[in-house]
C-alpha cells in the first residue's frame, strides 16, 4: 500500500488537489476533518481547550468557536503553540489508525491531506511520497476574502503565520502549482498519479 502526503499552505487548493486524487481512486484522510471530531464536546482535548481557553470560546450549545478560537491563537504565538500541542497528537493518533484500516482492507494508495506534514514531521515515517500544492499569494489572499470573508488584512495575517511555501516546496517530492485553471490542475494531478503509479 502507498501512503501519500499532500500539504500545503492555507488556501493554496489542496482539498481540491486531494479531491481529484480521491476520485482516481485514492482513499483520502483529511487531518482538518479529524481536527474538527477531536474537539467535539466531551472529547478530552475538547475539556482542555475549554480549560486552557476559557468558556467564551464556546458556542451556547457547548460546541467550541472555531472563529473565535482562530483569532485567539493567531495572534497568540504561545496560544497557538498550546493548542497544537492539544490536539495534534490526537489527531496523529487517529490518522494512524485510519492507515491501519485501510491497510487490512487491502487499499492501493491512501491519501493523507494535512496542513502541518513539513512543520511537525509527526507522519513522515507513515509517509512513502509527499505532494505539496502551491498557489501564488495573490490567488491565496483573494481565495481567503472570497471564500472566507476575511479582510485582506487578516488574509494576510493567516497566510504570514505558516511555514513559507518555497520552504515547504524543499520537502516534497512532487509539486502542484494550483494558481492556475481547475483543467490544468487536473491535468498535473493526472499526471502526477501516473508517475506515483496509480
Amino acid at each position: 500500500m502507498k501512503v501519500i502526503g499532500i500539504t500545503g499552505n492555507i488556501a493554496s487548493g489542496k482539498s481540491t488537489v486531494a479531491g481529484m486524487f480521491e476520485a482516481l481512486g485514492a482513499r483520502l484522510i483529511d487531518a482538518d476533518e479529524i481536527a474538527r471530531i477531536v474537539v467535539e464536546p466531551g472529547e478530552p482535548a475538547w475539556k482542555e481547550i475549554a480549560g486552557e481557553f476559557g468558556k467564551d470560546i464556546l458556542d451556547p450549545d457547548g460546541a467550541i468557536n472555531r472563529k473565535r478560537l482562530a483569532e485567539i491563537v493567531f495572534s497568540d504565538e504561545a496560544g497557538r503553540k498550546r493548542l497544537n500541542e492539544i490536539t495534534h497528537p490526537r489527531i496523529m493518533e487517529r490518522i494512524r489508525g485510519l492507515v491501519r484500516g485501510y491497510e487490512k482492507e487491502g487499499a492501493s494508495v491512501v491519501m493523507i491531506e494535512a496542513a502541518l506534514i513539513v512543520e511537525k514531521g509527526g507522519l513522515k515515517d507513515l509517509i512513502d511520497t509527499l505532494i505539496v500544492v502551491t498557489a501564488d499569494e495573490e490567488t491565496q489572499i483573494r481565495r481567503l476574502m472570497e471564500g472566507k470573508g476575511y479582510s485582506r488584512k487578516e488574509a494576510v495575517s493567516r497566510l504570514r503565520a505558516q511555514m513559507p511555501a518555497e520552504e515547504k516546496i524543499k520537502h516534497g517530492d512532487y509539486i502542484i502549482d494550483n494558481s492556475g485553471s481547475l483543467e490544468n490542475t487536473r491535468a498535473l494531478v493526472k499526471a502526477v498519479s501516473e508517475a506515483i503509479g496509480f
